[in-house]
């Protein structure tokens, strides 16, 4: 399932996060691997100060094995359905695990895209 996530950045967590997404760190050990760094480079900043972006998770409860990564920089302010269940494959059930290699991710973030500006350009250089 796809999630819209809102959040805003704990207070003096932007040069720990930059560098954790430029050393490739950010989610280390993790289920969702590099997951963490590609929805990074994909969120935007809106102008509440907010940061959001696209995630892909199939937990039970929405982010269950994520928060814990994302809580480390992160106040969770809104987490959402991105994709009505109904009509998302793998909530179904007609194809398993298919939000890996789903379209709507891309065509959700070119929607997103037109929004605020990028979050991780954002972010102080180290």
């Amino acid at each position: 399932m796809r999630y819209f996530v809102r959040a805003i950045l704990k207070k003096d967590k932007q040069h720990q996060l930059k560098k954790a997404i430029d050393e490739g760190t950010l989610g280390r050990g993790s289920i969702a691997g590099g997951e963490y760094i590609r929805d990074m480079k994909h969120a935007r900043l809106l102008d509440d100060g907010c940061a959001e972006w696209i995630e892909v998770c199939f937990c039970d409860t929405p982010l269950d094995e994520e928060k814990p990564y994302w809580e480390e920089y992160f106040e969770l302010s809104e987490i959402t359905d991105a994709t009505d269940r109904k009509i998302c494959k793998h909530e179904t059930g007609e194809l398993p695990w298919s939000c890996v290699s789903c379209n709507c991710t891309k065509k959700q973030e070119k929607e997103l895209i037109k929004i605020g500006q990028s979050f991780y350009d954002s972010l102080p250089t180290l």
